[in-house]
């Protein structure tokens, strides 16, 4: 029989919930310091397992068991990087809809309108990227003025918002000098180009510590950069600053401070895109790229009052940017309009050889298809229920009647969706597994029953034979969207009810957030201070545009993406 020192039966204990076909890890971690595994070992693993053998099905067991246990502790020694990609990819259509089929165009027909340059710099910092791109295209601002005010304002705000992690001020001026040279000789790369930006500090900048919002990887950088960087770089976007998100893509907190709502600074910016929210509300960027497992990019918009659009899963390359859950991540633009978003999506949407999973699809902006041309279906029953923001929502579902849309009474699949969502924390515990095991992790801010730490730990429990049934219950989920959206194109709903938020995150569907309220604080009515909220639209797979689209008609009638926050 093998003989196993208490370290490496420690090491194997912490691998076995995400690899062995039989049990959880807890089957290997009772049996350290023994010399072999026992009858009595599978029999108490048995219990977290939900499952039970007869005495003779466990005899049996037990060479397999000291099978899968050497090689668990071969495959840890490893030492697998946090960027190695599975074998196996998600596609999201794997549900019944195929990109190739809807024979979409590659379009983008756009060109600035006329632009005043306004009379104050405040006025500036919060013009949308449109309106921008006209004053930078026209001469009537230079890329260099713009970058200065942004820098200026980010080294401000910072002590109040705690948003910044790196400002990456010699490459921005540098940039920004180029943009100016290059518009100066009549030279346009087209809505971007000159426009100042800021990055979720989990994407790879060459040059500049790239922290992921978490304490043991404070001092970490790549010689490369993410491949959304280089897009925006190609585009001629000018990158000013790293801002923060929460520790290893959760919630606000990182290892600097908990970054803040410029809405009202005595509350986090929620998470995980913490700083891209809050520094496109306060006017610290012209856009601001964030990333979504489960919320990151809707609940920031939401806090802060911005837009944020979810792609469809594939359409932006994840190469460069920390991994999360390889079939869940997805990275996205934070902007203060859906026009916003359309611009930048383009800049940065297509096939990447760095990322698998990614495919390109048209997209054509403006939308071939008009708003009022679009099957728009409504959670009639979730809008009916008693929330806080039913009158904001009410009256964004007025506008669209108003606007001739047709709105059709839908629901979402009745499907429980927490026996699929543990895939996400499984996924994350083997992303970090090292951290895990080094006891690193122990550095992280946040150490509750509900924080990283102890998700990573509890997850590597569940057996592999679960997660891939979970993956296939996921199939069943994706079929039954597919099939709802035969009719339609894209629903609204409200942002955090109805389990919108969770079933298409999931099943990979786009969605846009955008603001729809600024309400009073009920302890300081007077308060200049708000409290944003917001109303979401997804899409069929592959249409972000008409998400985009809808949401552009809305905030053509209303003005709550114009409001700006007192900050202090």
């Amino acid at each position: 029989m093998t003989m196993y020192s208490r370290r490496s039966f420690l090491e194997a204990s912490a691998l076995v919930g995400a690899s062995s076909t039989l049990f959880p890890g807890v089957l290997y971690a009772q049996t350290v310091g023994s010399e072999e595994i026992t009858v009595q070992d599978v029999k108490a693993a048995e219990k977290i397992s939900g499952i039970t053998f007869t005495p003779d099905e466990r005899l049996m067991m037990l060479r397999n068991l000291e099978r899968n246990r050497t090689n668990l502790i071969a495959l840890h020694e490893m030492k697998l990087p946090n960027s190695v990609i599975p074998s196996v990819l998600f596609d999201p259509q794997i549900g019944g809809v195929k990109a190739a089929e809807l024979k979409q165009k590659e379009q983008i027909d756009w060109q600035p309108s006329s632009v005043n340059r306004p009379t104050s710099n405040e006025d500036l910092a919060f013009m949308t990227v449109p309106e921008l791109s006209s004053l930078l295209k026209n001469r009537k601002v230079t890329s260099l003025e713009l970058t200065k005010l942004y820098l200026t304002r980010l080294k401000k705000y910072d002590s109040v918002l705690h948003l910044v992690v790196t400002l990456t001020e010699e490459r921005a001026l540098r940039q920004a000098a180029a943009a100016d040279a290059e518009l100066d000789a009549g030279n346009w790369r087209g809505p971007l180009h000159g426009i100042p930006w800021g990055a979720k500090d989990l994407l790879a900048v060459k040059g500049y510590p790239t922290t992921w919002g978490a304490m043991p990887y404070k001092e970490q950088s790549f010689d490369y950069d993410a491949e959304v960087v280089r897009r925006l770089d190609a585009a001629g976007a000018v990158l000013v600053a790293k801002l923060t998100l929460g520790a290893l893509a959760m919630g606000d907190v990182w290892f600097g401070e908990k970054t803040r709502n410029p809405w009202n600074p005595d509350q986090g910016s929620s998470g995980s895109s913490a700083g891209p929210g809050s520094a496109v509300s306060a006017g610290l960027v012209g856009f601001a790229i964030g990333s979504e497992t489960l919320g990151s990019i809707v609940s920031p918009s939401t806090r802060n009052g911005v837009t944020g659009l979810r792609p469809t899963f594939g359409r932006v390359s994840r190469a460069g940017a920390m991994t999360l859950s390889w079939t869940m991540d997805k990275l996205g633009p934070m902007c203060r309009s859906a026009e916003c978003c359309a611009l930048v999506f383009h800049a940065i949407h297509g096939a990447d050889h760095g990322d698998p999973t990614t495919l390109t699809t048209g997209f054509s902006w403006p939308s071939n298809k008009a708003p009022k041309d679009l099957r728009v279906g409504y959670l009639a029953e979730v809008f009916n229920t008693n929330y806080d923001n039913r009158r904001a929502d009410e009256a964004t579902l007025e506008e669209l009647r108003k606007a001739g849309i047709e709105l059709r009474k839908v629901a979402l699949p009745d499907m429980e969706t927490g026996p699929i969502m543990f895939m996400l924390s499984v996924e994350a515990a083997a992303a970090f597994e090292d951290l895990t095991l080094s006891g690193r992790v122990n550095e992280l801010v946040s150490q509750g029953a509900g924080a990283w730490p102890n998700s990573f730990r509890s997850h590597r429990f569940v057996p592999a034979v679960d997660y891939v049934n979970a993956s296939r219950a996921r199939t069943l989920l994706m079929q039954k969207m597919a099939e709802l959206f035969k009719d339609l194109d894209v629903i609204v709903m409200p942002t955090f009810r109805g389990n919108g938020l969770g079933i298409t995150n999931l099943t990979g569907h786009p969605s846009i957030t955008i603001p729809n309220a600024f309400r009073p604080l009920e302890d300081a009515p007077d308060s200049a201070r708000r409290q944003p909220d917001s109303i979401t639209i997804i899409g069929q797979l592959y249409q972000d545009e008409a998400v985009i689209s809808l949401a552009s008609l809305i905030q053509n009638k209303t003005n709550h993406h114009r409001r700006r926050p007192p900050i202090a």
